[in-house]
């Protein structure tokens, strides 16, 4: 045989896998991700694990325009841009494109081992893409739709928040689209902790042995950890009698320590000339004045009495008790941080529209006065109460205050993060919000941050959480929450 004609060993190409590579990958998905997942977390693209990630041209079209705004999200666009460019600094354009592994960014069972690429769908073909259309949604969608025939069988899934871009994607075929879920806690909002449990009938007769002591004034229970198995550190325990409550101070694996509160002792707590309405107010009020509690979270519907609750607290503690320096209220809107930079005044004046709510309160507990108009001012500058924007919160320290944050379901977990590190030595905080009343265009009850740190700080001792589940606004409230 000639040397021309002889077989010649086939070398494999730098682009070409092996059949064990092609086994390996077949097992592993290929996440696409929407714009709204790295500004609802910056660094999301890590968080798949083994799989393999991609994020579109458009989708950093859309980062470049949001990181010049003066949205708030401006910044979560710029944290993402960087942590893509450190992860790809070193990479080719092919290589890019290509896949470049994520190995190394985490540590522990978390920590990614895919890849993350670029796709180019600004020149993909007419003849390859289902939406003609120029809009960025359709073309995100094209590219998910590309890769899932391109790919198949292997799973290819788009990941967006965006409720109806899902059920876009669907109808034009997209086989797998689902909602980011990685700080998603619970699957549904009626498993959220209420922050109580409500035995049936009398508590004792669930308890079938029990050693108790004094210390001091308090009398403690050591009951067994089987009668209330999924317990948590400071959640209160009550029942249908009427006759007994208590709070769950520590446990083991085998007991529950629980110190016994009293019934009529916990409805006859004060704060400010107000008086608990009912036993969730009751539950609420003790921890709220508590010094010991450093976060209060506080859920429930309109007029259930989160805001008027949390200020009586906050005033008793500043002004009769001395215990802390002064009172800070903020919250959060979608509108504010495009907004109060155009409105006039300081920025307590600024807020002030925002934070209707604490004044009306204000009014109620005082609305008793001779003059109360005066007392209101008067009562705001003994207790140093200041209105802050949310935005302005960054690389603060606070030191020795209460601190209010309103409305707070319309955070995600990395906003209330940003806000809960800011709280310094002594310093409260009590957060409340109405998960029924969310206004941010890419949260749900189960994926709000407020849900999030419910869940996250409820095995911690210096935190309280409460389901406050009555309208004792008016009776006109009441019936709406119900039937409307």
């Amino acid at each position: 045989m000639s040397e021309s004609t002889q077989a010649k060993p086939r070398t494999k190409k730098n682009n070409e896998k092996t059949d064990a590579e092609i086994v390996s990958i077949s097992k592993t998905k290929l996440y696409v991700l929407d714009t709204n997942i790295l500004l609802h977390e910056p660094l999301a693209f890590t968080s798949f694990k083994e799989n393999d990630v991609v994020v579109p041209m458009t989708v950093l079209e859309e980062l470049d325009y949001i990181k010049d705004s003066k949205k708030d999200v401006a910044r979560d666009a710029r944290v993402s841009i960087r942590a893509m460019e450190d992860l790809l600094h070193n990479a080719t354009p092919e290589q890019m494109l290509e896949g470049v592994s994520m190995a190394g960014l985490g540590a522990g069972e978390s920590a990614p081992t895919g890849t993350f690429s670029i796709f180019a769908d600004l020149s993909m073909p007419d003849n390859q893409q289902v939406f003609t259309s120029n809009e960025n949604d359709n073309r995100i969608i094209n590219v998910a739709l590309r890769l899932q025939s391109k790919l198949a069988p292997r799973q290819v899934i788009l990941v967006t928040k965006d409720i109806n871009m899902r059920l876009k994607a669907k109808g034009a075929g997209m086989a797998l689209v689902e909602d980011y879920r990685t700080d998603q806690l619970i699957s549904d909002i009626k498993y959220l902790s209420k922050g109580y449990h409500i035995f049936e009938g009398d508590f004792w007769q669930s308890v079938q042995r029990v050693e108790s002591h004094t210390e001091g004034r308090d009398t403690i229970h050591n009951i067994p950890r089987t009668v209330l198995p999924e317990a948590y550190v400071n959640e209160f325990l009550i029942d249908e009698t009427r006759q007994f409550a208590g709070l769950v101070e520590s446990m083991t694996e085998d007991t529950l320590e629980v110190l016994d509160l009293g019934y009529e002792r916990l409805m006859s707590r004060r704060a400010w000339g107000i008086a608990p309405k009912n036993i969730g107010q009751a539950m609420a009020l003790h921890a709220l004045l508590d010094p010991h509690i450093d976060l209060c979270i506080l859920t429930g519907p309109a007029g259930s009495g989160k805001t008027l609750l949390a200020l009586a607290a906050a005033l008793e503690m500043v002004i009769e008790k001395n215990m802390y320096d002064k009172i800070i209220v903020t919250r959060s809107t979608p509108e504010i941080a495009e907004s109060i930079g155009f409105l006039p005044g300081t920025e307590e004046e600024k807020m002030a529209p925002w934070l209707a709510a604490i004044t009306d309160s204000l009014e109620v507990l005082h609305k008793g006065d001779e003059n109360a108009k005066g007392s209101m001012s008067y009562i705001m500058e003994k207790a140093n109460i200041q209105f802050k924007s949310v935005n302005f919160m960054r690389g603060r320290s606070i030191q020795n205050a209460i601190v209010i944050l309103d409305e707070s379901q319309n955070l995600t977990a990395s906003q209330l993060k940003t806000i809960i590190t800011r709280c310094g030595e002594g310093t409260k905080l009590i957060c409340g919000g109405n998960l029924a009343q969310i206004d941010s265009n890419y949260l749900s009850a189960v994926t709000s941050g407020l849900t999030y740190i419910v869940e996250k700080f409820k095995n911690f001792s210096g935190s309280a959480t409460f389901n406050l589940d009555g309208v004792v606004r008016s009776r006109l409230a009441e019936f709406a929450e119900k039937e409307l």
